[in-house]
């Protein structure tokens, strides 16, 4: 899939991103996503998301997709999730929707916190990348319309995805 400088943001980023098209099946993610559930990119990329949550957490899953298709976003949603060793850990899941330049819906960015890493170094970390990450997307913004479609919807979610993070108060996921 084609890396647009607005995905390139997430690369390496600290927090676990993936996007998903419309009935839930990965299509791209990060290196963070990938190593925190002891994946390589190559297995996760065409799979399901109910493959990386146990199958106690797949009531919790659908309701948060659910909760995404009624709204176009979700917000400090808690779903454990499953690494390949089978181990398991509580995390915040935060998505918003894609939309194709006709407003129809491609799929979403979601962004998991792991809550076993939550404390104040890793807030910080966290802050410190959602105002790096932001401006970032304040420079693309400014070649916004020698964007094709394809860089201005990745462009649009992400800024979504970001508004959402920068408006969420990460002191709070450490309660979860």
């Amino acid at each position: 899939m084609h890396q647009t400088d607005a995905r390139k943001i997430l690369k390496d980023a600290p927090v676990m991103w993936r996007r998903i098209n419309s009935i839930g099946i990965i299509l791209d993610c990060n290196s963070t996503y990938a190593s925190k559930l002891g994946f390589a990119k190559s297995e996760i990329l065409g799979r399901t998301i109910f493959e990386h949550v146990p199958k106690d957490s797949w009531t919790d899953m659908n309701d948060s997709l659910k909760i995404w298709f009624e709204t176009g976003k979700v917000s400090h949603q808690k779903i454990t999730f499953k690494r390949q060793d089978n181990t398991t850990f509580p995390a915040v899941l935060h998505a918003v929707s894609l939309y194709d330049e006709k407003e129809n819906l491609i799929g979403s960015n979601t962004v998991i916190f792991d809550l076993t890493e939550m404390d104040d170094e890793k807030i910080k970390e966290y802050e410190y990348f959602f105002n790096e990450a932001e401006l970032r997307l304040d420079e693309i913004s400014k070649d916004y319309s020698k964007l094709d479609q394809n860089e201005k919807s990745e462009y649009d979610g992400l800024k979504k995805m970001f508004d959402l993070l920068s408006s969420t108060n990460l002191t709070e996921l450490k309660k979860f």
